[in-house]
């Protein structure tokens, strides 16, 4: 009695860390083993869940049967049966009546209709005649489907499954009617995920309606399945309790099951059944298997729980450690301060990235799509007509194509004149083709606006007629020296300043760029070998930048109203 319930307690532990965590995190986080039950309908897979339990039930009513896992968690513990639901809302377990629990149960799966949900229904129910352990039953597969509607509940009950099935924590229970191995329907579904059978315990059912077949001569053969089923496959033969549709049970079920149980393994003691083999036969050797595979499962269980949930510890206590700063942050008047500091640190970590300690992959980029990026922004900017009037929608400070010029010259038609310019075997700009960003990046700018710049000669033909409107009307004498200063403000000054213009506009774009580059590095530094070598404020302010609307980094004029950086910090 003390082993049984030192073991009940460990599955109650596991249970409540289940309902209580894996519900947050989901099965596919949490490293819990459970037993999954599947099947094909009417081959005893509901008999045998009652007989589990020790006492008869019936969830599932209608024609479709179920439509959504079930989770039966059963306990040995002495005293009546008492049965529990796991309301959904509260997380909490509630002692109900059987019949409330059947309603309940059944009115989950009938109100699917058609449809099917992976939400699990839970249940558990205490008795002194129950099995210690937990199981998840499945919709049972359906063989035929009458109409259209069926057919796609067939397809949808075997996706369902699928999942389960292919989780390596689970351990397989399948249920198939004894009878010729090589017909084997679900079994054949199990095979498709387990080929090795090591997660996979075959129970076949309704062994008494074969006792016509069994000889003394081929007993041995015909549990091990006449050589269709491996021999590395854990199977059971065992006939459970049964009577006639429509009628009461003669007795209870659980001296039902003790006299079936009683009645396989005499019949096939007096075929001469050798004691390995007889192991494979009746439900008390079944049950006792699956007890010990149970407090197997779970013992090596505990480890991985530990860890996740020391884990998850942790993980908890940062995460309240950054609510608490940020809280701290976001209080309104340390407000101005935060941002402040936000944008310090956001500044001290762009010379990290000019410098070139940049773990990023975020905007990097050729030279030509640098340019053609480059072009396509201050194109949404919008770019003055020819009569002056501004785009529709762009804001008064939009810069425009007008206050610079494009290209260096107008012997480049197009930007795709210029680019070849720059990649061709006379320039060949260093990196053109390289994927870059950061200091690398800034380097390649500046020896591309070097290029726009050599363009800046003065390469207007100055005609007589410029030089005597230079002259002008004056009551002193104008020298030839003021003539030539007029005329190289007019065709060379200008141009040069739009040129200058230019490489303003490209620095700055260059360096919008480098915002989010520099929030990914900031955020990188968390747990990084790094990370004793910067400041610890610039993890900090990171997780508070991408959080708060007010301190991340614009990328446009258009959410500039919305930000407290322009798009040139």
């Amino acid at each position: 009695m003390a082993s049984q319930s030192i073991k009940g307690d460990l599955l109650n532990v596991l249970s409540e860390i289940k309902t209580r965590v894996q519900d947050k995190l989901g099965t596919a986080d949490f490293p819990m083993p459970q037993f999954i039950l599947i099947g094909g309908q009417s081959v005893g897979k509901s008999r045998l869940i009652e007989s589990l339990a020790g006492e008869q039930f019936n969830f599932i009513s209608g024609t479709l049967g179920s439509r959504r896992p079930t989770v039966l968690e059963f306990r040995n513990v002495p005293g009546p049966s008492k049965w529990y639901w796991l309301d959904s809302q509260t997380n909490q377990w509630q002692q109900r009546p059987t019949s409330q629990v059947q309603e309940l149960v059944s009115k989950a799966h009938t109100d699917l209709g058609n449809n099917i949900s992976a939400e699990a229904v839970n249940l558990r129910v205490e008795s002194s005649s129950c099995v210690d352990m937990q199981i998840v039953d499945l919709p049972g597969y359906r063989g035929f489907a009458r109409d259209e509607a069926a057919s796609q509940l067939v397809t949808k009950i075997e996706q369902l499954n699928k999942t389960f099935l292919e989780d390596d924590r689970n351990v397989i229970l399948c249920v198939e009617e004894a009878g010729d191995a090589a017909n084997l329907w679900a079994l054949r579904k199990v095979t498709e995920v387990d080929p090795d059978y090591k997660r996979t315990i075959l129970i076949r059912s309704k062994l008494d309606k074969y006792y016509s077949d069994l000889t003394r001569s081929n007993v041995h053969q015909w549990l091990e399945g006449f050589g269709d089923l491996p021999k590395n496959l854990t199977k059971f033969a065992l006939t459970l309790p049964h009577w006639s549709d429509g009628q009461p049970p003669p007795k209870p079920l659980v001296e039902m099951r003790k006299d079936q149980d009683q009645q396989d393994r005499d019949k096939l003691s007096s075929l001469g059944c050798s004691k390995k083999h007889l192991d494979m036969v009746g439900f008390d050797n079944f049950s006792s298997y699956m007890e010990k595979r149970t407090e197997i499962m779970f013992t090596q269980a505990i480890g991985p729980v530990m860890a996740k949930m020391k884990d998850l510890e942790q993980a908890m206590t940062t995460r309240v450690e950054e609510i608490k700063d940020e809280m701290e942050q976001a209080d309104p008047s340390q407000m101005l301060a935060s941002v402040r500091a936000c944008g310090v640190s956001f500044a001290n970590c762009l010379t990290y990235i000019m410098e070139g300690y940049i773990r990023s992959n975020i905007n990097r980029m050729t030279l030509d799509t640098e340019l053609r990026e480059f072009h396509e922004y201050h194109e949404r900017l919008g770019r003055k007509p020819a009569d002056g009037e501004r785009p529709p929608g762009a804001p008064k400070d939009a810069p425009h194509y007008d206050t610079f010029d494009v290209l260096p010259t107008e012997d480049f038609g197009t930007l795709d004149d210029y680019l070849q310019h720059l990649n061709s075997d006379t320039m060949k700009v260093p990196a053109y083709d390289v994927e870059i960003n950061g200091g690398a990046q800034f380097r390649r700018l500046m020896y591309e606006v070097e290029v726009f710049l050599r363009f800046s000669e003065v390469g207007n033909e100055i005609k007589k007629k410029d030089v005597l409107q230079s002259f002008g009307i004056s009551m002193s004498s104008v020298t030839w020296r003021e003539v030539v200063v007029k005329l190289l403000n007019h065709n060379a000054h200008l141009p040069l300043q739009r040129r200058i213009m230019y490489v303003g506009e490209r620095v700055k774009w260059f360096f919008m760029q480098q915002k989010e580059p520099i929030v990914q590095f900031m955020k990188g530094l968390k747990g990084s070998p790094d990370e004793k070598l910067f400041s610890v404020n610039f993890s900090r302010h990171a997780a508070f930048i991408e959080d708060r609307r007010t301190t991340r980094p614009s990328r446009s004029w258009s959410s500039r109203p919305t930000t407290l950086w322009s798009t040139g910090s």
